[in-house]
């Protein structure tokens, strides 16, 4: 029988995280790392992803960072091809990036926005999902993590859009768990609540609002972005190996407020 210690211990898994050179996606990324897990980063850029595993190689973690747009079905290719080229398995895939350019109400937005946000929030995790399936089949196992938002759950003003593909998100995580369980792979989804990255600026940088927000959830404060990491950490490891189909807050209370 494994120690909980050991059942948290990641030495020898292999995870993708998507987003992870900045952020949310970073931190988790990090906390992985750090339990000894190989990370490939993963963003838009080469010079960002490639930056944040120099950080992590200096202090003595294993990364390598390979640049996709999550978007583009070539690019998503490329980066499953090359992990397993690199490392020759796949564990965990955390499914974090995430775009949100529009903030207004629904009737004023593009169909151009729409399809734009559609493909990289639900679409891309769904056919990266698909390609990384294959290979935790044949090994027996794996974790897919899904990262939503208590928008997906809650809808709140004037992120209508955002908070349809994160419902969407949700509900691919538990079709995934349903049809993928017999083959060892677990999906749970996280979704955090507002947190203070470059992604929410717009919303936490306004004063009347971040204060609104302070005083509503019970916690009183809005999240740094390491801790979402635990909550990924328990997923991601046999800690966690019972555990699929699950939507896991971590919100500050935010869900059970108002």
């Amino acid at each position: 029988m494994k120690s909980i210690k050991q059942k948290f211990d990641l030495k020898g898994k292999v995870a993708i995280v998507t987003g992870s050179s900045k952020g949310i996606g970073l931190s988790i990324a990090k906390g992985l790392a750090e339990n000894g897990a190989k990370l490939v980063i993963s963003s838009r850029k080469q010079a960002a992803v490639d930056m944040v595993a120099e950080e992590f190689k200096k202090a003595g973690l294993e990364a390598i960072g390979l640049a996709c747009h999550i978007g583009d079905a070539e690019q998503r290719k490329v980066l499953v091809a090359k992990t397993m080229e690199q490392y020759g398995r796949i564990d965990i895939l955390v499914n974090n990036a995430a775009i949100n350019p529009f903030y207004g109400p629904l009737e004023t937005s593009g169909e151009e926005v729409f399809d734009k946000i559609m493909n990289v929030n639900v679409k891309a995790p769904w056919l990266l999902s698909n390609l990384v399936q294959p290979h935790m089949k044949a090994q027996g196992s794996g974790s897919i993590i899904n990262i939503s938002s208590v928008e997906g759950i809650h809808p709140g003003f004037r992120l209508g859009l955002y908070s349809m593909t994160k419902s969407a998100l949700i509900m691919l995580t538990k079709n995934q768990a349903k049809e993928w369980g017999r083959y060892g792979i677990r999906s749970n989804v996280v979704c955090p609540g507002l947190i203070k990255t470059k992604f929410s600026e717009s919303l936490w940088s306004d004063e009347k609002l971040a204060a609104g927000y302070n005083q509503m959830v019970p916690l009183k404060r809005m999240a740094e972005p390491d801790e979402m990491a635990g909550v990924v950490m328990l997923l991601a490891s046999d800690a966690g190996s019972y555990m699929t189909g699950g939507v896991y807050a971590a919100d500050g209370g935010y869900l059970i407020s108002g």
